[in-house]
């Protein structure tokens, strides 16, 4: 399983990539403005922090809109995503853009009818919404679930990235249901380290360790 983070912060971004562990991030309008950074500017500062891809969503609505704001923001970097929602705009600009190589993360899915259009439409990333899906009374790892057999049927190359991960429980059953791509934010993605018993052992290495006298 590939892992984003989802974030605008830059410190975060660089902590997590000196890691290993980070394959590319996702960013959107929301954490562009808790950023409180110019969207472009800060956009092409991660695009040169991590070699895999940087979603970076439209603002636009209607498909000329996005096209043109697409045709900006992956003059960035090589490694820009475009980031569309799950409109019949999006699905329109989505088969554009992929039409001449440009990869695309159709966001806000929330049914597997949705996902099954943007892979019609050539979408690089689907990202289905678990968490929110889980505050509306449904359940977001089934649709995960659902998604991922549908693509499996007709071996769609789409990649499901699964997105509002809010706990280490997600993060699992993703992985234990195939998703290809997990998104999380940066808190998600360090508490997956934590474990009681790793952090009783280590004091009980460092208590024996005290014990012998002995330095490194």
């Amino acid at each position: 399983m590939k892992f984003f983070v989802d974030t605008a912060e830059i410190n975060d971004i660089k902590e997590l990539a000196a890691t290993g562990l980070l394959d590319g991030v996702t960013t959107n309008p929301s954490l562009i403005a808790k950023s409180g950074r110019d969207f472009l500017e800060v956009t092409k500062e991660i695009c040169g922090i991590v070699d895999g891809p940087v979603s970076a969503e439209v603002i636009a609505l209607d498909h000329e809109g996005m096209m043109r704001e697409a045709e900006i923001l992956r003059k960035i970097a090589d490694n820009v995503c475009i980031k569309v929602p799950l409109t019949i705009d999006g699905l329109k600009t989505c088969k554009a853009l992929t039409g001449d190589g440009t990869k695309v993360n159709v966001t806000l899915c929330f049914s597997a009818n949705q996902a099954l259009l943007a892979a019609k439409a050539g979408a690089s990333f689907i990202s289905p919404f678990i968490g929110r899906h889980d505050d509306n009374g449904f359940d977001g790892l089934e649709l995960i679930r659902d998604i991922r057999l549908i693509y499996d049927n007709y071996n769609y190359a789409t990649e499901i990235l699964a997105a509002s991960i809010r706990h280490g429980v997600h993060v699992l059953e993703c992985a234990r249901i195939g998703a290809d791509v997990m998104t999380a934010p940066p808190a998600v993605i360090k508490g997956l380290v934590k474990h009681v018993l790793t952090d009783k052992g280590i004091e009980g290495f460092m208590a024996d360790w005290a014990k012998t006298g002995q330095s490194l």
